[in-house]
């Protein structure tokens, strides 16, 4: 095993290191950490507190990871964790925090790339092969499911989530749950679900009669005139029941905080 320590940073004894983990000048590795093999860890990176990093992954100068959550309900000695999955990128000055409760987890999944200035705060949950552009702020409890993407500066209250396959576009303010499959931006101040994320479905190899199927549903939810649970009700009777088309119902349905 060859494990690349520059003799300017601060690696503690306890610390778990993987096969061909690189850690750069100045960065700092705390005793209850875990880095899986081949992950390198650039100048002036912070990585503290009980966190857990996969494999191949890329920690840009002066990230910090696993620091002390900022919410005040935090009591000192309590044992949370961060966790960190394979392959993922992130990117300078970007902040994960631990959770608040025992036992809570702040998870970054695999092939997630978190660009520079971005937040996660205390329980905030990042499915695979997700995308936060710079200056991203998560607050507490956020969920944001595989392969969505949130434009720049954009800004989450706490609690909500961001559906599979979702694009919110930069700037916006998410107050309620986002839609998976479907594009958001800013309208007169408030984000506005308008249509599904056609191009992101494209690329990903979506059928068309899938991307149809959503356009449908997009139109009896916000176009029909009908309120949400009628709406919720034609789409099941009338829409071809694909799985996506499912997914989509029940993530209204389920939700607790509102639907944009």
């Amino acid at each position: 095993m060859s494990v690349n320590i520059h003799p300017t940073a601060i690696v503690d004894a306890n610390a778990r290191l993987g096969e061909d983990v690189v850690i750069g000048p100045y960065a700092s590795v705390g005793p209850n950490v875990k880095i899986g093999a081949r992950t390198f860890v650039k100048q002036g990176a912070i990585i503290d507190g009980h966190t857990t990093i996969g494999e191949d992954c890329q920690i840009f100068p002066y990230a910090c990871i696993g620091m002390k959550t900022q919410d005040l309900k935090y009591k000192e000695g309590s044992i949370s964790f961060v966790e960190i999955g394979n392959r993922t990128v992130i990117r300078e000055f970007a902040t994960v925090h631990l959770g608040t409760a025992d036992g809570e987890k702040t998870i970054l999944g695999d092939d997630v790339l978190f660009m520079a200035y971005c937040h996660a705060a205390h329980g905030v949950i990042l499915g695979n092969h997700v995308i936060c552009a710079n200056c991203v702020q998560l607050a507490g409890d956020v969920h944001v499911n595989d392969w969505a993407i949130i434009g720049g500066c954009a800004a989450s209250h706490q609690f909500c989530s961001v559906g599979r396959h979702a694009m919110v576009g930069g700037m916006s303010k998410i107050r309620q749950d986002f839609p998976p499959f479907m594009l958001g931006d800013m309208v007169e101040g408030s984000l506005k679900v308008i249509g599904p994320n056609v191009v992101g479905l494209r690329r990903r190899g979506f059928a068309t009669e899938t991307i149809s199927a959503l356009k449908e549903a997009f139109r009896f939810i916000y176009h029909s005139g009908l309120n949400r649970s009628q709406a919720l009700d034609r789409v099941e009777n009338d829409v071809e029941p694909l799985a996506e088309i499912k997914e989509l119902v029940q993530f209204y349905r389920n939700s607790t905080r509102g639907v944009c």
